[in-house]
């Protein structure tokens, strides 16, 4: 018997799961708020208890970042998103404005495409499965292919915590054979009401030309920027964790480091103490030839790996208890490779003099690769830090924290997510951390509260009457007329 062909089965399995879902979506639409927190609920316990098995196992499949930081990231997206989202009514009338007389009532999406990265493809599964069941929509995992199976355990271990708990069978699905056949058939289905894409830019880029609603987000180049004014202790410390914090698979993980200048010298000492280890001019060559083919695209093979494992494989030795790499630069765009976003544990370095020549800096930084995405600083000086938050083009500025926990609210007051909208700016639908509110629509019911004006109710072929005047001119006019033809 030939062997059948891998397409054909992923077009298959789309297909079949999407119609499954939307059976199920039809069912759980007129669902309970009572029953609807019940199974997320569940949910969210059943991945939090499950949080360090799905890490190894997304580890293991993917050789991405570390496990321990991997569960981090799982308690993070069962705990977290949850906690946030657990008061939020999602069924039925949700506000009444008494004296506007308007009712806003809460309408389910549909069936949801959730498209899952490689990078964080356990966490991303529990996040977004939690946020489409509260939302009272069901949802299909349509994961990278390099994390297919351990993305797959994330939704099945969902998927039963919600069906033991009364939700219907297939609310919750995951596409096993997986290929861009497949998923594109997912979002393409007709009953695919929006897609959820987290990712790499080809795959948002596809997202966004099925001509659905897509919610999709652009890629991180996050700069750190270093005040005089900031805690350096504090700023070395968070910046060198944050950027080794799972290898830098998080796409708000700070990219460069801009520091000004007068503090420079002994913000690189901190971050040495911490870990950080600055390459000299071969030594960034070297990097500069392992992450990057001449196209600019990264090089798989360095994605979420240890900065010691890095520098060895660029030929090149660090000390003991090296967590970062740190490269020196002066150029920003396609001249510069480094000055891209580094989904591993490189890091670059560059001096400014005066927040304003910063500035500057971290916008060029953002307008190369991060448009609309995030921004950390690190200082005291108030005028400052308003600045950067008034004038860079970007829709989280985390401020005297780590980027990569903080931009996704683990550490700041954002709604905790895991998709970052890019906002316009960025190609995005949406600027905001992507939850719960994004997944339903609202209906207004709306009564009246000012009579129609007068103009209103005339008969749409009707004129207004003609003043005396008017009158008096036409008569006169007539009678011109008459006199004319009797001479």
């Amino acid at each position: 018997m030939a062997d059948l062909d891998q397409d054909l089965i992923s077009i298959q399995e789309a297909r079949t799961l999407a119609s499954r879902a939307f059976i199920a979506w039809k069912e759980w639409s007129k669902a309970s708020q009572q029953d609807v927190d019940r199974v997320c609920a569940a949910m969210a316990a059943a991945a939090f208890n499950a949080a360090d098995r799905l890490a190894q196992l997304a580890h293991d499949e993917t050789g991405f970042g570390h496990a321990n930081h991997k569960r981090l990231k799982n308690e993070f997206a069962a705990q977290n998103v949850w906690q946030s989202i657990k008061d939020v009514k999602t069924v039925g009338v949700i506000q009444h404005d008494v004296e506007k007389k308007l009712y806003q009532i809460a309408w389910p999406v549909g069936v949801v495409a959730g498209l899952t990265p490689s990078t964080n493809p356990t966490s991303t599964v529990i996040y977004k499965v939690l946020i489409a069941v509260k939302a009272r929509d069901a949802i299909v995992i349509a994961p990278h292919p390099s994390a297919a199976q351990c993305s797959y355990e994330a939704a099945m271990l969902m998927a039963k915590a919600a069906e033991e708990n009364g939700a219907p069978q297939g609310l919750v699905s995951c596409m096993r054979n997986v290929s861009l056949a497949g998923t594109q058939e997912l979002m393409n289905h007709k009953y695919v009401a929006l897609i959820l894409a987290t990712g790499g830019t080809p795959m948002v880029r596809a997202a966004h030309s099925t001509g659905k609603p897509a919610i999709g987000v652009g890629p991180g180049n996050v700069p750190a920027y270093v005040d005089r004014s900031a805690d350096l202790e504090k700023a070395a410390c968070y910046i060198t964790a944050s950027k080794a914090f799972d290898c830098s698979t998080i796409c708000a993980t700070e990219q460069a480091v801009v520091a000004d200048k007068p503090i420079a010298r002994a913000l690189q000492q901190l971050m040495e103490k911490e870990g950080a280890f600055f390459t000299d001019e071969n030594q960034t060559n070297l990097l500069r030839q392992l992450l990057f083919t001449q196209e600019g695209a990264m090089v798989s093979s360095t994605v979420g790996k240890p900065a010691q494992y890095l520098a060895a494989l660029a030929g090149f030795d660090t000390p003991p208890g090296t967590r970062v790499l740190v490269t020196r630069l002066k150029r920003v765009g396609k001249e510069e490779a480094l000055s891209r976003e580094k989904l591993t544990t490189v890091l670059g370095w560059y001096e400014e003099e005066g927040w304003e020549a910063g500035c500057e800096r971290c916008i060029e930084l953002i307008q190369f690769g991060g448009r609309g995405h995030s921004l950390v600083i690190h200082a005291t000086d108030e005028k400052v830090i308003m600045a950067f938050g008034l004038e860079k083009p970007v829709f989280r500025i985390a401020v005297n924290t780590m980027s990569s926990l903080g931009a996704i609210g683990l550490t700041t007051g954002v709604y905790p997510s895991l998709t970052l909208g890019a906002g316009g700016v960025g190609g995005s639908i949406t600027g905001d951390n992507v939850t719960v509110h994004h997944l339903f629509n609202i209906k207004r019911l709306a009564y009246e509260t000012t009579s129609p004006p007068p103009a209103a109710h005339a008969p749409a072929n009707s004129t207004t009457g003609a003043s005396t005047h008017e009158v008096e001119q036409a008569v006169w006019n007539v009678v011109q007329e008459i006199l004319k033809l009797q001479i």
